[in-house]
């Protein structure tokens, strides 16, 4: 029997390991290597990966100092992301074609990723997993669906996205080079890659990741669990802010909502036990943005913020903790 696309990524979600299981962890050293070898050649990867990891006493400073390297080290090719994407949407109903075709250009990707330390996200992932693997390192490739806030999807919508999944200390985690790395910033027409190592996609929360990562099975590319994955697209916009503390939006699952003049919203997000910071509630209607006076209140590590609109329209609700955007809502009052 066929194991769907939606009971793999419950039990993926649900099996997957925390990030907090390292919070007393100091990565300093393993940092501090990772910026020691910038600009290293990719040529010789045994090698590379020796240096970076060599110093390190544990699994996890080692991968750290691996993934820290590769996303402050290579640039992201978004001129390589756009022409992969529309081959992909050409071959969209053709799956022997378009295997066909990514095995012909993977050689092509790859030589530019180690003569010229660019690639979009799929050569984030594959360095990734040969960099871990060459450590001693369980790490896979899954290909999926990658949802930002200025990149929403469709029903219609192929797969677009790469990341990495990885053992350590017996325990699987996510994380994601591509985002980690920075952002290409689109002016005029035109694209220019930013760096800016983020830490937050380094061994994520699963449940945060699971807002905007959607993992479809290489061998079913062109199927997808069509509840699941529509609950996955008309989810509220995350924002990377959020992978902080993490502080993972639960309520409501859906980004757009309508109530009637005079009701309220309660607006739910989960957050460590230990989180002490603030959180605020925005609203723009018309383009004018302004604070709210929701009623807040916490529960060990669940915070709600119930909002009443006492006026019709259309409102972008946002959520902030420490003057960091969260999330986006939007609430639609008759």
């Amino acid at each position: 029997m066929r194991i769907t696309v939606f009971f793999t990524f419950l039990v993926s979600l649900t099996s997957l390991a925390q990030r907090s299981d390292f919070n007393h962890t100091d990565f300093k050293k393993a940092d501090s290597i990772a910026e020691y070898h910038k600009g290293a050649s990719l040529k010789n990867l045994p090698v590379l990966t020796h240096n970076l990891t060599s110093r390190l006493t544990t699994d996890v400073e080692k991968f750290r100092a691996i993934y820290t390297w590769i996303s402050s080290n290579i640039e992201n090719d978004y001129s390589s992301y756009l022409k992969i994407s529309h081959k992909r949407k050409r071959l969209v109903n053709d799956r022997q074609a378009f295997l066909d075709w990514n095995k012909s250009i993977t050689p092509k990707v790859f030589d530019r990723l180690l003569n010229e330390r660019k690639t979009a996200c799929t050569g984030y992932a594959y360095l990734v997993k040969e960099m871990a693997t060459l450590a001693g390192f369980k790490c896979n490739i899954i290909d999926g669906y990658g949802r930002t806030p200025t990149l929403l999807l469709d029903e219609d919508s192929i797969p677009n996205h790469s990341w990495n999944s990885i053992v350590i200390n017996n325990k699987w985690y996510v994380c994601d080079a591509t985002w980690s790395a920075g952002q290409t910033i689109l002016e005029d027409g035109n694209s220019r890659f930013e760096s800016d190592y983020f830490d937050g996609y380094f061994l994520a929360e699963p449940e945060l990741f699971a807002k905007n990562h959607y993992p479809t099975l290489k061998e079913e590319i062109q199927q997808k669990d069509a509840e699941s994955f529509k609950a996955f697209i008309v989810g509220p916009v995350v924002y990377k802010e959020a992978f902080h503390e993490p502080i993972i939006p639960v309520f409501p699952a859906a980004m757009h909502s309508q109530i009637t003049k005079g009701g309220s919203v309660t607006f739910k997000l989960k957050v460590p036990i230990d989180f002490n910071g603030e959180i605020n509630l925005f609203i723009n209607k018309g383009g004018i943005q302004k604070s709210t006076n929701a009623h807040t209140s916490r529960n060990k590590d669940e915070i709600r913020l119930t909002q009443t609109f006492e006026k019709k329209g259309l409102y972008d609700v946002h959520i902030s903790a420490e003057s960091n955007l969260i999330a986006t809502y939007v609430i639609k009052v008759k």
